[in-house]
């Protein structure tokens, strides 16, 4: 079942976003009209342009799970700006752990789950965040059901949906746990067509429920495989920020979902740099098709 040992999967630049610079463990991107800087550990070599102008820039804490703040250096609109991918549009927004309200490095799985879509195919986006993975699906004719634990996060998506005049499309926004919106949809004796997971190193739920990745993942994706049958055609997983390989992820895949045939792949999500063409990995993956 499973397929080549590791692949890497590249985001490459695109009209609103791309990775400009990258070096002594930092990264140089734009979104749109504006550019910003953020610390990346695994950018360890020099960078290739010798100064850089951005309009702001995210300085970490000294606490080595999180904190920081953002410095601007020219005016950024703390409400967020407008920008695209493909049919979609979307709000980005400097945010307070760093991002900017999605992730670019996403855009070659969305094409991928797309293209093993058809017109109303039954997609589950858990840990769906701010909905842009959700309206890539919807674009392409999908039913979603969309599920994260942040509300706002929840009507930030809807916002988005507005944006890309897609409204009144088939998309169920659930402010919910994720593992336990699977466990009722299993008792239910729900399927799905495809399923997306990008789930947090650790996370509350909204009545403080509490998810660790390492502890929750397996029983999860068993409860995923019983959502999906012999009609389904995919299930990506997609994991940031742990100490994790992804031959771990894929052998997890290959297991919980062994009995559907298909194939597994594995890898790591890189981004392509603009400045000299070198990859900067971002993540790692899993995926399960058929």
């Amino acid at each position: 079942m499973s397929g080549n040992p590791l692949a890497t999967l590249v985001a490459e630049p695109w009209a609103d976003y791309g990775l400009m610079d990258s070096g002594h463990g930092r990264k140089l991107e734009r979104y749109g009209r504006y550019s910003f800087v953020r610390p990346e550990p695994q950018a360890m070599w020099a960078p290739a342009l010798e100064a850089w102008d951005a309009d702001g820039e995210f300085v970490p804490g000294s606490d080595e799970e999180g904190g920081g703040r953002w410095q601007f250096h020219r005016p950024v609109p703390r409400e967020g700006w407008e920008l695209g991918w493909e049919q979609v549009r979307f709000r980005a927004q400097c945010t307070p752990f760093r991002h900017l309200a999605f992730f670019p490095d996403m855009a070659p799985q969305w094409a991928w789950m797309r293209g093993r879509l058809g017109e109303g195919s039954q997609v589950l986006n858990l840990f769906g965040y701010t909905g842009v993975g959700s309206l890539a699906m919807s674009a392409a004719g999908a039913s979603l059901v969309h599920v994260d634990a942040s509300k706002k996060s929840v009507e930030t998506g809807k916002e988005n949906a507005i944006l890309s005049e897609m409204a009144d499309r088939p998309i169920r926004w659930m402010v919910d746990d994720a593992a336990k919106f699977v466990a009722r949809e299993v008792r239910r004796g729900r399927r799905y067509d495809g399923i997306i997971l990008d789930p947090p190193k650790f996370g509350r739920g909204p009545d403080g429920e509490i998810w660790r990745l390492e502890e929750g993942l397996p029983s999860l994706i068993a409860d995923c495989r019983k959502l999906l049958d012999a009609d389904s055609r995919f299930l990506v997983l997609t994991v940031y920020a742990v100490r994790m390989s992804a031959l771990a992820i894929g052998e997890l895949l290959n297991q919980a979902l062994a009995d559907l045939g298909g194939k597994v792949e594995m890898g790591d999500m890189a981004v392509r740099e603009e400045a000299r063409g070198l990859l900067l990995p971002t993540a790692i993956f899993a995926r399960w098709s058929r």
